[in-house]
């Protein structure tokens, strides 16, 4: 059984969308973000990052003490080879499947995660910013559809590649990209949604969607305004 620690958002997908594409068993443990859950101590203990999803593995592979792991990447990493599924065995396939990973941690996520924060969140419009993130993950678009004239899948079969991509091109629309421009990648991501597993975890977490429009502005000190001193410190 693997305990995972989980919001919705393209980061937390990943992970269902892994464990549901492979049939391991798991529970979620909710970590509500907007209420501060990620600074609890219970879960500092497995997050020093104070982010989620983590996961706490109870049955590794080694049959050696319970896992802990954070961080979404390394997550996806870890399930591949304790699997052996969703990620090539051979070098230059498996080598392949990672650096799109990595590509997707170091630049497809945190760029279109500061789209949707000065698009969407930041409480001034800021023109500049908007235009650069907005620019640069249209960029990141066209490297992504350029990739997939080569193959159907980001690293030729379908692997955790996919799975990291696919969450952050979810929110195209609040991104301000249209999938028209780019053919190839919105041929890829309508064959990534119809796939059963996809929408088993999505549904998973559609009982932790926020109901509400905007953020109270509580919620925006938690998630906007952290520094190195937890809430409860401040």
């Amino acid at each position: 059984m693997i305990d995972l620690y989980y919001w919705p958002t393209p980061n937390g997908h990943k992970i269902t969308i892994y464990l549901e594409e492979t049939g391991l068993a798991y529970r979620i443990r909710p970590v509500d973000i907007g209420k501060g859950d990620q600074f609890k101590p219970e879960f500092l203990a497995i997050s020093p990052n104070n982010r989620m999803p983590a996961i706490v593995d109870h049955a590794p592979a080694d049959g050696g003490a319970e896992v802990a792991l954070f961080e979404s990447g390394a997550i996806l990493l870890y399930l591949a080879e304790k699997t052996g599924r969703l990620l090539p065995q051979e070098l230059r396939g498996r080598l392949r499947a990672l650096q799109w990973l990595f590509w997707q941690v170091g630049g497809l996520g945190p760029m279109a995660g500061q789209n949707h924060h000065f698009g969407k969140y930041a409480p001034a419009r800021i023109p500049y910013a908007i235009d650069r993130y907005r620019n640069e993950t249209n960029r990141l678009y066209g490297v992504l559809d350029r990739e997939l004239a080569k193959s159907p899948y980001v690293a030729g079969d379908y692997s955790i590649a996919d799975i990291a991509c696919y969450p952050w091109i979810v929110p195209h629309e609040d991104q301000g990209q249209d999938l028209d421009d780019f053919p190839r990648l919105k041929r890829w991501f309508e064959s990534i949604k119809a796939r059963p597993a996809v929408a088993r975890a999505y549904a998973a977490g559609a009982p932790y969607e926020r109901r509400r429009p905007d953020f109270t502005a509580l919620e925006r000190e938690i998630l906007f305004g952290q520094t190195a001193a937890r809430p409860d410190e401040k």
